[in-house]
């Protein structure tokens, strides 16, 4: 089998310009980010079924995602990883977010079907096995919704060469679009992927969507898996 070309002379068919902008998807500097596929967040008994969400809303984009990183992973292109969770002593959960969380009975800590909710370590933090890192794949751990202000994550893709983001997880609204606000504030070129992604609500998933594509891309722009796999001749 021949080994895929790392660079690609073209753009995705995305919102609301082709994506990169540079008119040249360069697989080597780009990292398809992973954000908190986790128990916790799409798993029974964990964290967002505690709270009483529908799963399938957040599990919906799991398919697409396992076909996305078996293509990636073909061709040696970056994979990231974060994960979601809080120290054993919750020393790095802020008091107004363990408030809001044990308000509505899914406190951060506390013991659940998959151990203590949110808590490093336990099974409820642990990627879920569709998308469960591979060794030497990159994994940042964060006690926030974002990643770039209390990690390593902009250093770990900086030394890597990384200039360009292809965006999957969830929940849309929240960490996924935290993360890619602050990657596209330090220069990343930021893709997300509709197919990819999911919400708690399906019209916050929408809305968190329609954001990215305004005023000509405010923080990246939107397309399908299918648009980025056409692309990538896969």
């Amino acid at each position: 089998m021949s080994t895929p070309t790392m660079t690609i002379e073209g753009t995705v068919a995305s919102a609301p310009y082709p994506w990169p902008y540079t008119g040249t998807i360069d697989l080597a500097r780009t990292a398809l980010v992973l954000v908190d596929w986790q128990t916790d967040f799409c798993g029974a008994g964990g964290y967002v079924d505690t709270m009483g969400y529908d799963l399938e809303l957040v599990r919906a984009g799991i398919p697409a995602t396992q076909r996305l990183l078996a293509a990636w992973r073909e061709r040696g292109a970056p994979v990231l990883h974060t994960r979601e969770g809080h120290n054993t002593d919750l020393s790095d959960c802020p008091p107004n977010k363990l408030w809001r969380a044990k308000r509505i009975g899914a406190g951060i800590g506390d013991a659940g079907p998959c151990g203590r909710i949110l808590v490093r370590g336990e099974p409820g933090w642990e990627i879920i096995p569709e998308l469960a890192p591979l060794p030497g794949e990159m994994i940042v751990d964060k006690p926030t919704k974002g990643a770039f202000g209390a990690t390593d994550i902009d250093l770990q893709l900086r030394s890597r060469g990384v200039h360009s983001l292809v965006m999957t997880g969830i929940t849309t609204d929240v960490c996924v679009h935290t993360i890619m606000r602050e990657a596209n504030d330090l220069g990343y070129e930021c893709l997300v992927l509709s197919d990819c992604t999911g919400a708690t609500d399906h019209a916050n998933h929408l809305a968190a969507l329609h954001m990215v594509t305004m005023q000509g891309g405010v923080f990246g722009a939107v397309a399908s898996s299918e648009d980025l796999l056409a692309a990538l001749g896969a």
